[in-house]
C-alpha cells in the first residue's frame, strides 16, 4: 500500500512540473523580417513577421489572434495586430511607439507568446536567438511551403557540417593528394627537388674521381729557375 501511495505522489508531482515547450510539441516561433535600421518615437514603421509551428512550418489551424506586442519597463503594453500576407505563415503590421526600451513578443494564436527581442526607441531592434530547448528541436523546413519569399529560418541544430557549409559562399579547394591531404603541386615540387638532389649526388663522386685520376700538368723547371746576373 505504501508503494502505491508513493507512486501516486510521484505521478502528481510530475503532472505539476512545467514541461518544456519543445517536449510538449505545442509551440511556435515568431521570426521578424529585416527591420528598419533605426526607430524614432512617434513614427510609423511596417514590420513583417512569420509565425511557424515548431519553428519550421505554417500552422494548419486558425492563427488568431496574431501580431506583435510591445511592453515597456514601466508596465505599459501596446499590441499591433497582424494582417495575413500571401505567403503561408507570413504577416505584416504597422507600429508606432513612444521612446523607451520595449520587450517584443509574438502573439501566436493558440500558442504561447514568443519572446522576439528588445526594441530601443530611439534606437534599433535586437533579435534574441532561438532558445536552446527549441533550437535543439528544429528540423529542416519543407521548402514546398514557399517560393522566393520565405522566412529567415535559422540552421537547425541537427544540420551536418556539409549542410551548413553549403549555405556559405563556396571556395574551391586546391587539388589534393587523397592519401596525404597535401596539395598536388607541393608534391610535384618535392619530387622535382628530390630528383635534382639525386642527380647532383650521383655526379659528385664522378667529379671527385675524375679529379683524383687526372695527373698534374708537367712542371717546367726552367720556368722556376731564377738567374741573377752580376
Amino acid at each position: 500500500m505504501r508503494k502505491i501511495l508513493l507512486a501516486l505522489a510521484a505521478v502528481l508531482v510530475a503532472c505539476w512540473l512545467p514541461v518544456p515547450a519543445a517536449a510538449a510539441g505545442n509551440w511556435a516561433v515568431t521570426y521578424v523580417d529585416p527591420a528598419p535600421a533605426r526607430f524614432a518615437g512617434g513614427q510609423s514603421y511596417a514590420l513583417g513577421f512569420w509565425v511557424l509551428q515548431h519553428g519550421t512550418h505554417p500552422f494548419e489551424g486558425k492563427m488568431s489572434p496574431v501580431g506583435l506586442r510591445f511592453t515597456r519597463a514601466d508596465g505599459k503594453s501596446v499590441e499591433f495586430g497582424g494582417t495575413a500576407l500571401p505567403e503561408a505563415g507570413h504577416y505584416a503590421t504597422s507600429v508606432v511607439l513612444e521612446e523607451g526600451v520595449w520587450r517584443v513578443e509574438g502573439v501566436q494564436g493558440p500558442f504561447q507568446p514568443y519572446q522576439v527581442g528588445t526594441l530601443t526607441v530611439p534606437g534599433s531592434l535586437r533579435i534574441d536567438p532561438v532558445p536552446a530547448d527549441l533550437a535543439g528541436a528544429l528540423t529542416g523546413a519543407n521548402e514546398d511551403y514557399w517560393d522566393a519569399v520565405r522566412p529567415p529560418l535559422p540552421a537547425p541544430a541537427s544540420a551536418t557540417v556539409q549542410e551548413v557549409a553549403t549555405a556559405a559562399p563556396r571556395v574551391e579547394p586546391q587539388p589534393r593528394d587523397e592519401e596525404s591531404g597535401v596539395p598536388a603541386w607541393t608534391l610535384l615540387l618535392a619530387v622535382a627537388g628530390g630528383a635534382v638532389l639525386a642527380v647532383g649526388a650521383l655526379r659528385l663522386p664522378r667529379l671527385r674521381r675524375r679529379r683524383t685520376e687526372e695527373p698534374d700538368p708537367p712542371v717546367d723547371a726552367s720556368a722556376e729557375t731564377i738567374v741573377i746576373s752580376g
